[in-house]
């Protein structure tokens, strides 16, 4: 079975060890054609708390880690501009 895998962006990273990512999907419409944005936020694992918000990171299913974090970031694709 593959393992799933999103990229999204950082969106909350105020929890211990655990990031809130957002994950994008456009899709068109099924009848009207129009590309339509809809967005998933997952909890994720962040073991050494390297994430902050603003970040573009990898994430990858896992075991159940609590009630609701189920993924964690594997890469950290690009950081938050610091200005």
């Amino acid at each position: 079975m593959a393992v799933k895998e999103r990229v999204g962006l950082v969106v909350s990273d105020k929890m211990d060890k655990t990031v809130v990512v957002a994950v994008e999907n456009r899709s068109p419409h099924p009848k009207y054609g129009k590309i339509v944005v809809r967005t998933k936020r997952y909890k994720a694992h962040d073991e050494e708390n390297q994430c902050n918000e603003g970040d573009r990171v990898r994430i990858r299913e896992s075991r159940p880690l609590s009630r609701t974090k189920r993924w964690t970031v594997t890469q950290i694709i690009g950081k938050a501009s610091e200005s």
